[in-house]
């Protein structure tokens, strides 16, 4: 991707809280409530990080990022994850074709779903992770490797993945090197009363929400660049330092709490998270410097699944938000 210019910079920079605006109010067309849960994708977005969507069934998840796509202008694919996915099913395929004139045979690989801007893990916690695992590489490096050839996922690239937290039965838990990959794991909740009237009153309506396209993908990576502009001072990159140092255990940083609730705690891409969502929160707000509390707002989406509670504090229902408000507090 070619960088851009001071100028083409300052015209995104001055754009940025605008481009927001419209297209919070684009996806409000569709999706009653959830500011939250919008911004929170947003963040993600603008600092290409990928997410993981946890709620029980209804909430709009596949809706919310169907809306995104469209809002976006770009390319989405859905994929259902089931017990029999294969991972090929995912990346695509070598397939044997036969020049009719030649007789020559040749290999070619067909594009799997995988090869879109957005591309919707549905329930992905249904496949086993042996399918969950063929996200990995794309995930991390934007490619696909397959016949020992490597293909270049085009950018913007995002995976934004759904969960259900309350079915048990034929799934799969994601394993830790799977969830460090996402960015944000954000909770999408029951919707307030008159929002659930909203839903209830206009889904039940002859009404089709036209969503605008607000933006393109390339305009999507010239904010990813803005963002990483943004300058974070050192007592803030300290402070996020010792927020993810002090979450693992059996460490000088780890306090007895923490030593005696926590399995595994959060490794370096957390501190990276943090910077990352804070940055964008600050620019969403026309702010270009980082301040402690937009550390503090984007530290449970970060955070929540890349803490571990061991069996003592699952026991006494201690959750990994329990232990991440304890984290704040003592990081006052």
């Amino acid at each position: 991707m070619q960088l851009m210019g001071e100028s083409e910079k300052a015209a995104t920079l001055d754009a940025l809280p605008e481009t927001v605006s419209q297209l919070e109010a684009e996806i409000a067309k569709v999706i009653v409530g959830q500011q939250g849960v919008v911004r929170e994708s947003m963040i993600a977005l603008a600092t290409g990080g990928h997410c993981i969507l946890r709620g029980v069934p209804g909430l709009a998840k596949t809706l919310l990022v169907k809306t995104l796509a469209q809002a976006l202008d770009l390319r989405f694919n859905r994929i259902q994850f089931t017990p029999d996915l294969m991972p090929s099913d995912i990346t695509g395929t070598e397939v044997i074709e036969e020049d009719r004139t030649t007789g020559r045979r040749a290999a070619r690989f067909i594009d799997g779903p995988i090869f879109a801007n957005i591309v919707l893990a549905d329930e992905i916690n249904r496949a086993p992770p042996k399918t969950q695992a063929a996200l990995l590489e794309a995930m991390q490096e934007h490619q696909v490797t397959a016949g020992g050839r490597r293909y270049t996922l085009e950018a913007p690239f995002f995976v934004l993945a759904t969960e259900n937290p309350i079915e048990q039965e034929g799934t799969y838990n994601l394993p830790e090197a799977q969830l460090d990959r996402f960015m944000f794991e954000i909770v999408i909740d029951y919707p307030e009363a008159e929002e659930e009237q909203r839903i209830i009153a206009e889904t039940t309506a002859n009404r089709e929400a036209n969503v605008r396209s607000v933006m393109d993908g390339a305009r999507l990576l010239r904010i990813q660049e803005v963002v990483r502009d943004v300058p974070a001072a050192s007592n803030v990159i300290a402070f996020t330092a010792r927020l993810v140092r002090a979450s693992r255990p059996n460490t000088k940083e780890a306090s007895a709490f923490v030593n005696e609730n926590v399995r595994w705690g959060a490794g370096p891409r957390a501190g990276q998270a943090l910077i990352l969502g804070a940055k964008a929160r600050a620019l969403f707000d026309g702010r270009f410097a980082v301040g402690f509390d937009d550390v503090r707002a984007v530290v449970y989406p970060v955070l929540r699944h890349r803490i571990l509670p061991n069996f003592r504090a699952e026991a006494e229902g201690i959750t990994s938000e329990a232990i991440i408000a304890e984290l704040l507090k003592q990081g006052e």
